[in-house]
């Protein structure tokens, strides 16, 4: 039975069946074999079964799967400290909820209550990404907070412009905004540095965070400043299934494999390959109109729509991921092998190869 008649039409869909999946490769139905460039949209942050992540999750399981937050958890509280012990400088209370969508939520929340501002909540205004000019206009002393990707993901990967950041940081500073940052794609290693905003040495005053923080178990967090956090009272902002012991246990074990496994390093090593050999495929594919990234979050923009390159990568044993029409965007596990990133530019030079040649035919 198709899954289209209940799901309706709200996903972009690919003619693959998911069967079984382990470290950066997936198999379908059929039993075909995929190196997996699209990472669940970055959730496969340490590989799909991460041992690790296994291994907790069938351990909790024989114990409790859910205690709400009105109760005290050992396995809640070892997650909570491994957290903090990696997390910025100041950030060390936490909201645990379910999603990106709910830890932006809390930390809009949180950030309306402290400052006692309404701008960015009742008024939302927009600044073009890296233009500190433009950002300058829009933030006032009534503006609450200014919330940005340190690295933006869905809009196609644009990395800020060197010293960006530090001057977001002061125009909150000058304006006693607070400064929030959404590391849910690009935290976590994923750019060759737990967060991507060490980059440029600029610590926020909230962070976002879920997709891979749990090894593939729904999970968000909100790391906030505890003077932030201490202006909410009790009950005025809660979260049934946030922190529950299944999360928590995986979302240890997700922290432990970053930080024990080598797999920062991994994402800092296997990018640079992976963007040299792109950028290596630019200098012979006039089509490309620009690679960039840091670690294993990569983009490659195309001069024309990506769509046929994502059908022919599945043909080919290669699931890539999109950003707008004409961008590929790579979130691969960061357990990807060099042998994998080798095989995975092969191919992609055999798409665009193909792809050039339909088009000059």
């Amino acid at each position: 039975m198709s899954e289209d008649q209940y799901l309706g039409n709200l996903y972009q869909r690919f003619p693959v069946t998911v069967e079984k999946a382990l470290g950066s490769h997936v198999w379908d139905t059929d039993n075909n074999e995929y190196i997996d460039c699209m990472g669940g949209y970055g959730v496969a942050l340490v590989g799909h079964r991460n041992e690790r992540v296994v291994n907790a999750i069938k351990s909790q399981i024989d114990k409790v799967i859910t205690v709400h937050s009105s109760f005290y958890n050992k396995t809640r509280e070892e997650f909570l400290q491994t957290l903090i012990n990696n997390a910025p400088s100041g950030l060390s209370q936490v909201h645990l909820n379910n999603s990106g969508a709910e830890s932006i939520e809390a930390a809009i929340k949180f950030a309306r209550k402290f400052t006692g501002k309404k701008k960015m909540v009742e008024k939302v205004s927009f600044s073009p990404y890296g233009d500190v000019n433009s950002l300058h206009d829009a933030v006032d002393k009534d503006t609450a907070f200014v919330i940005l990707e340190p690295i933006q993901g869905e809009s196609g990967i644009h990395v800020p412009p060197d010293g960006f950041l530090q001057e977001v940081r002061k125009i909150c500073d000058e304006n006693d905004s607070l400064l929030i940052f959404d590391e849910i794609q690009s935290g976590l290693g994923r750019t060759g540095s737990m967060w991507a905003s060490e980059h440029w040495k600029t610590i926020p005053d909230i962070m976002c965070l879920a997709k891979g923080i749990a090894g593939g178990v729904p999970m968000g967090v909100t790391l906030v400043r505890p003077d932030i956090l201490a202006v909410m009272k009790k009950g005025e902002h809660s979260s049934t299934f946030g922190g529950n012991p299944l999360a928590c246990a995986a979302g240890t074990a997700t922290l432990q494999a970053l930080t024990q496994d080598g797999l920062i390093e991994n994402a800092k090593n296997m990018g640079e390959k992976l963007s040299n050999g792109l950028e290596e495929l630019k200098s012979k594919h006039a089509i490309i109109r620009e690679v960039r990234g840091k670690g294993l979050m990569i983009g490659v923009e195309l001069k024309f729509e990506v769509k046929d390159i994502l059908m022919e990568g599945i043909k080919n044993g290669l699931l890539l991921l999109y950003s707008g029409r004409n961008i590929l965007r790579f979130l691969p596990p960061l357990v990807i092998s060099e042998e994998d990133v080798m095989k995975t530019l092969q191919i992609l030079e055999k798409l665009l190869t193909n792809e050039e040649n339909r088009r000059n035919a």
